[in-house]
């Protein structure tokens, strides 16, 4: 039973980080296997893109260009590197290592996949925002499944209550939502580019952890 005691040598962290590696994996490779071939993702992509774009307002578009930049790259770097300096204050060795391969890391894997697929965003007569590169996977999407993601391992592992671990994890689930639904809404991405972010981001930030705390296992608890 080792492997299911958070103590243990393979350890409940270890094993929930394998499923979830594999789990994210095996869903980013559906969906873009859809994006690839066409199938009735990018149909249902077009209907939802066209839905919310005849819906805009202004009210509304401003409220989701602030929402968006949760996860623009110099929000992004800035949470990064203030956490960064607080672990490093606390000499959390791990939980910095685990920070530096979760985050510059997963962010220099997304240009990768970007140019692997080079789907365009999507496109409208009346476009009111105009946006560049390549569309699958969202950077913004992927970049806030990584530090929301971690930042709520980060307090898990903190907290000592069940309550406070899964509100951390809810303020996590919900600043993913509404960054990847801002996406959408605002024509920068199809729905299927956000849901490949955030399942290419779990993936990778479980890989992250694991290998992490593979890394530290015989040493003691992370951080």
């Amino acid at each position: 039973m080792n492997r299911f005691s958070p103590r243990g040598y393979l350890g409940l962290h270890l094993t929930m980080g394998v499923l979830l590696l594999i789990g994210a994996s095996w869903l980013f490779g559906g969906i873009a296997e859809d994006v690839v071939t066409g199938d009735p993702l990018t149909v249902t992509d077009k209907h939802v893109a066209e839905w919310f774009h005849q819906r805009t307002t202004p009210g509304l578009t401003a409220a989701m260009q602030v929402i968006t930049d949760f996860a623009a790259p110099l929000w992004v770097t800035c949470v990064a590197g203030v956490t960064g300096l607080v672990l490093w204050w606390k000499r959390c060795w791990y939980r910095l290592l685990a920070l530096v391969i979760v985050i510059p890391g997963g962010m220099a894997l997304l240009p990768l996949l970007k140019m692997a697929f080079h789907r365009h965003r999507p496109s409208f007569e009346d476009a009111f925002l105009i946006f560049q590169g390549y569309s699958f996977p969202s950077g913004h999407a992927m970049a806030a499944t990584l530090l929301y993601g971690l930042l709520a391992v980060f307090a898990v592992l903190a907290f000592d209550t069940w309550r406070q671990r899964a509100w951390a994890v809810l303020g996590a689930f919900i600043m993913v939502l509404l960054v990847g639904f801002s996406r959408v809404y605002l024509g920068a991405h199809y729905l299927s580019d956000v849901l490949g972010a955030v399942a290419a981001g779990l993936a990778w930030l479980a890989l992250s952890l694991t290998a992490v705390d593979t890394l530290r296992r015989s040493r003691g608890r992370l951080g």
